[in-house]
Formats: C-alpha cells, structure tokens, sequence
C-alpha cells in the first residue's frame, strides 16, 4: 500500500509523513507516485491490444507534475478549458490526444484547441456546434466533432455530480443529437469523429454505465444506418473509488462488459478516469490548532479548511481523518473543522480521535477535487504539494503567500 501505518507513524511509500510535514510544513497535499501509476495501470494493462485510449479527466486534479506523469505513462487527457489545455502542453502531453469537454466553450477557448490540434471537440449544444463551425471555417480548417449525449441514466450518484438525466445541463438528447450529426455531416469544417457520453461522478455500479452503454451503441448504430460513422465511442469518466466502505468497480471487470456488447463494432473506444487515477493517491496533511470542549460537541480545530479541501462542505463527503502518529488514550469524538468564518468549514464530524494540540491528522483519498478546487477564501494562501517516489520528496508546487494573493492587484488612492 502507498499509505500504510507503521510502528513509527503513517507513511507514503518509504517516507514517514511526518517528516513531510517537517519539511514543508502545514497543510500540504502529499503524493504518492507508486499510486498513480499504479492506478493508471490498473487502466492500460486491461485495455492492452484493445483499440482503445485513455483520457485523464484533468478536472480532478491539474497540478502540472500530475499531469506529467500521466503524460509520460502515454496518457491523452480530457479538458473543459484552454486554460486545462495549456497546463497539458506544459507538462509534455500531447495535443491529439485530447477531448474538449464543457457546455460552455468560449470563442478563445475553441480557437486556441483548433490552433492546438485537439483530437476532438465534445459538443454540448446546437449553438455550440454552430460556433466550432464558424471558427473553423474562418482558419480554413475542419473541426473534428462528437456529440455528448444525454441518455437519461440515473447514476446513483450525488445530485451535483450527476449529469446523464434530462434535467441536468450537460448533452443532448439522442432525438436533438440526430439533428447535430446530420449538420455536422453535411458541413465542410466540421468532420463526425465520434460520439460521447457521461452521466456523472463517484459511480460505484456498472450497472448504469452498462445501461449508457447500450443506448449509445444503438444510437451510434442508428447514425451509421444513415451513413454517418464514426472513429471512436467516447464513454466518459465517473468510475468511483473507496472512501469509507464503497465496493469500487475494477476496470478490467468494466472493461471485459464494454468489448462484450461492443461486439464486432470497429470503434476506438476512449475512456476519461479521473478520480479513479488520482483521488487514493494523495493525502492533505493538516496539524490541530486547538482543542475545543463545549457541552454539546467537542472540536478539532485544524489549519486546514474548506477553502484547502471543498468536497466536505461541498457535499457533505466523507473522508477517513487518520492521526499520523498513534496516541494512548480513550477516543473522544471530534468535529474536524477549520478556521474559516463559515460553520460549512468542516473536514469531518463525530470523528473518535486520540489526539493533542499540535498532532498531525491525515486527510485520507484527497487527490481529486482537493486542490484543484482549492481558493484564497478569507485571503488563505493555498497548500504546498508534495509528491512522494520511493524516499524521494518532489515539491510540486509551492506554498501561496500572503503577497501572491496580492499580486495583479492595484490600490486607486494616491
């Protein structure tokens, strides 16, 4: 295991997280790259001599040292912004070996991926067909479209991070998806290369992919019909992974039920893991502050908060709060929280814990959707990041300032 507890403390790969802590001080997201290799294996050698490509969903975590490992591991990666395809370029990934996401691509964002030479353009609406197209044809070029359609498949997920029913924002509708494709079809700057599906985030059930699966194959079937084929079958992200007791689906078993009712079809298929490669793959490590008794509820007072990891206050999820170092004692049941003004700054509540002033706590399975929805709110600097290979330590990103918060920033007095 990349996080393991031993006699000495709880330690990432061959290095104590303590000693992390000492080096580059708190809060600090540490990890681990056996992990995420490991995580992205799990992937790649279960599509090994598949037609098949691999796509990090970025969202998840966009630090460029992430992406750089996923990069040299051979990966292709998945966007929802020119500024997500910059840190791609920066951290050696490849352009074609992009997909566009997002209901809301600007102008700037579509003429920078067309400049780039993205694989492709996932598309979310008419009018957004209608805008790659016009692009495109000003730069004299053709864009390389699919459709992201919406299914109506309930995910079983958490409400926000659902996006396969009709109600959501995201795709089309397989009856307005014809119209899209026959456009697209008959234009000279937009070229038909696939078609995309997602319906959401944290599933931990094949179930619903399977059933998405099987719409989108008949619909794919249906355009072919028309004489409209496609490259690649695009089946998103939104593999889940254990948090506290999930029973997390295993690639190869997804993978196995995808080519079985793929069938003969001769189709690319491309797949965009995002949590699944990084969320069991990093810790936020955060020191206690104080110890607060109060005659209902007793509080950890941590230097961590909501503005450092969202998901807690976000969504009410669940995170294992483990002390890095074992204390004696009777637990005592905790509120996790931090030192933003918001009674949503929690980490965690009713934790049984051990602990003192000045113990470090490790925020477990914090690797995605940690950081990178991490802010300045109440003028926070953000967290070190920490990446751990062996008993070797990499900063990969430095802690914010004070003064970085400043910056870009002008006074108008005199």
């Amino acid at each position: 295991m990349s996080f393991n507890q031993q006699t000495e403390g709880l330690h990432v790969e061959g290095l104590s997280l303590a000693s992390v802590a000492d080096q580059y001080g708190t809060p600090c997201y540490v990890y681990s790259h056996a992990a995420l290799t490991g995580a992205w294996r799990a992937w790649a050698d279960a599509l090994a001599g598949r037609n098949a490509l691999v796509c990090y969903a970025m969202k998840a975590n966009s630090s460029l040292a992430i992406l750089e490992v996923f990069a040299q591991l051979g990966s292709g990666f998945d966007i929802v912004s020119a500024g997500e395809l910059e840190r791609v370029i920066a951290a050696g990934g490849d352009p074609a070996r992009v997909v566009f996401s997002g209901v809301g691509k600007s102008r700037q964002d579509i003429e920078r991926a067309l400049a780039a030479g993205i694989l492709c353009f996932n598309v979310e609406s008419y009018p957004e067909l209608l805008r790659i197209e016009a692009i495109a044809a000003a730069q004299r070029t053709r864009a390389r479209i699919s459709v992201r359609v919406n299914p109506d498949v309930d995910a079983g997920t958490h409400p926000y991070i659902s996006t396969g029913l009709r109600e959501n924002k995201f795709g089309v509708p397989f009856a307005e998806a014809l119209t899209l494709y026959r456009h697209a079809h008959a234009s000279t700057h937009l070229e038909v290369v696939g078609v995309d599906v997602h319906i959401g985030s944290q599933i931990t059930e094949l179930a619903p992919f399977l059933e998405a699966l099987e719409r989108t194959i008949a619909f794919a079937d249906g355009l072919a019909a028309e004489g409209i084929g496609i490259h690649h079958l695009d089946l998103g992200g939104g593999v889940g992974i254990r948090y506290r007791d999930e029973e997390p689906i295993i690639p190869a078993d997804y993978i196995e039920a995808v080519w079985q009712r793929l069938g003969k079809r001769p189709w690319q298929v491309l797949f965009e893991p995002g949590r699944s490669l990084v969320g069991n793959a990093g810790v936020l490590l955060t020191r206690v502050e104080y110890l607060k008794v109060g005659a209902e509820r007793h509080f950890a007072i941590v230097d961590a908060a909501m503005n450092d990891l969202l998901r807690p206050s976000l969504y009410e999820a669940w995170h294992d709060i483990r002390p890095v170092s074992q204390r004696a004692g009777t637990p005592i049941e905790y509120d996790v929280v931090g030192p933003v003004c918001e009674s949503g700054d929690f980490l965690g509540r009713a934790r049984a814990l051990s602990i003192a002033e000045g113990d470090l706590l490790a925020v477990m399975s914090a690797g995605a959707y940690g950081m990178s929805m991490s802010s300045n709110y109440n003028s926070r600097p953000r967290a070190a990041e920490v990446l751990v290979d062996g008993t070797t330590t990499h900063l990969i990103r430095e802690r914010e300032s004070v003064k970085d918060l400043f910056r870009g920033e002008h006074l108008i007095g005199g």
